[in-house]
Formats: C-alpha cells, sequence, structure tokens
C-alpha cells in the first residue's frame, strides 16, 4: 500500500491522541497535510500533542473527551465540526488494557475496558455518522488488536472487548459502504509503547513501534475509492522464539 496519501483538505478526529500509538497517527495525519482533531482524556495530554504537531507546522485542534460519555463524543464530534468544517477521517485509537485473572477482575474493570474499547468506539462512530456521510468519502479506522483473534491467560476482559470491536466493525463496514463510508481496523501485535502502564523496554527491539501503526492508517488512507483493505493484521517480524 502506498503509505503517502495527501489529505490537504480532509479532517481527522484521532481519539486517544495523547500518547503512543494515537500520539504518532495524529502526528502522521497532520504531516499528510489534513487537519487533525486530537483528543484524549487527559487536557495535558491533548495540550502536549497540540504543541507538538504545531511546532512542526501542523494544523491541529484538540480537546478532552471520555469515550465512554456519549455526551462528551458528541461533544467532540460537534467541537470538529464547528472548528474545522467537518469530518473526513474517524480514527477510533482510545483503549485501556486491564488483565488478570477472574477472580481478580473486578465489574468496574470489565466496565472500563469494554466501556472504552467497545462501547466508546460504537459511540464515536455513532455521533460522527452524520459528518462522515456529509462527507462523500469518509473514512473510520479502528485500532483493534491481535487479541481480538487469540485469547491469552488473564485477558477476558481486553479479549473480549477486541473480539467485539471486530465484529462491530466488520458489520459497520457492511452497514455503511453504499453511503460512502470506508470502515477498517488494525490488528497489531506487540507495539513497544506506555499501553497498560508498561515501560517499553530497551531489549525490545523486536516489537513493533508506534509508526509502524501509523504507516498502515497511512496506507489505507492512501488507497483508491474503489478498494479497501477491511482489516489489517500486523505483526512484529521476529519475535523471540519460545
Amino acid at each position: 500500500m502506498n503509505a503517502s496519501p495527501h489529505l490537504e483538505n480532509k479532517v481527522a478526529v484521532v481519539t486517544g491522541a495523547s500518547r503512543g500509538v494515537g500520539r504518532q497517527i495524529a502526528r502522521s495525519l497532520s504531516k499528510a497535510k489534513a487537519t487533525v482533531i486530537a483528543s484524549s482524556r487527559n487536557e495535558s495530554g491533548v495540550q502536549d500533542v497540540l504543541e507538538m504537531i504545531r511546532s512542526e507546522g501542523g494544523k491541529v485542534h484538540g480537546t478532552t473527551c471520555d469515550v465512554r460519555n456519549y455526551d462528551e463524543v458528541e461533544q467532540l464530534m460537534n467541537f470538529a465540526v464547528s472548528t474545522a468544517g467537518g469530518i473526513d477521517i474517524l480514527i477510533n485509537n482510545a483503549g485501556v488494557g486491564i488483565f488478570g485473572h477472574l477472580s481478580e477482575l473486578s465489574p468496574e474493570d470489565w466496565d472500563q475496558v469494554i466501556g472504552t474499547n467497545l462501547t466508546g468506539i460504537f459511540y464515536c462512530c455513532r455521533a460522527a455518522l452524520e459528518p462522515l456521510r456529509q462527507s462523500k468519502a469518509g473514512t473510520i479506522i479502528n485500532i483493534s488488536s491481535l487479541a481480538g483473534k487469540q485469547a491469552f491467560q488473564g485477558g477476558s476482559c481486553y479479549n473480549a472487548s477486541k473480539f467485539g470491536l471486530e465484529g462491530l466493525s466488520e458489520a459497520l463496514m457492511l452497514d455503511l459502504r453504499y453511503e460512502n463510508i470506508k470502515v477498517a481496523y488494525i490488528m497489531p501485535g506487540s507495539v513497544a509503547t506506555e499501553f497498560a502502564g508498561r515501560t517499553p523496554s530497551e531489549n525490545a527491539n523486536w516489537k513493533l513501534t508506534s509508526q509502524d501503526v501509523a504507516d498502515v492508517v497511512l496506507g489505507i488512507l492512501a488507497q483508491k475509492h474503489h478498494a479497501l483493505a477491511s482489516r489489517v493484521e500486523l505483526r512484529p517480524f521476529q519475535p523471540p522464539r519460545k
């Protein structure tokens, strides 16, 4: 896939944009000339990514949003329309990971993971639907995980959210394809970020980087109108041998 789309005059909303994969996606979209709407629950994180992108000459606006709250999601999409004139691209990247044996997981843990990783994406797609329709060439890209097809010990909440996200994404693709809205999802394997409170290891050179995921986003956006890579599995090429 050509990873260098020209996105001038396109408006891209990116959730979970304050760090890691979301931050790099926002940055890469800006470098491709899109106007970026960056959001996160963390206000200082939003301000940081705004300063970074503006220092690089990009066009960006931002606001806080907890995707678990539909009123806040609607406010985010209204902010994008009022500030930048519409929505052409929606990148659903906001996500959380809470892991452990069933006996260690609370109902609140379940609600947080499902609410962010699955319900939050439904909320964002629903609230952005009319602006995406008006775009005439809208694109939704959901950042999922290989955990959506490969269960692992301690992953009951996270696996459930990602298995569900992939079903949601595929159904939305069928719902929206004749409304000129493309829906795709990306399933990365291990990425060297601070996700779930982890620290990227100095010895994790085998892992994917945030830029690797951002490059796939750009590749999907660079495809011609008649083509859609609706599902992309992205793996580290040479993980440690077991």
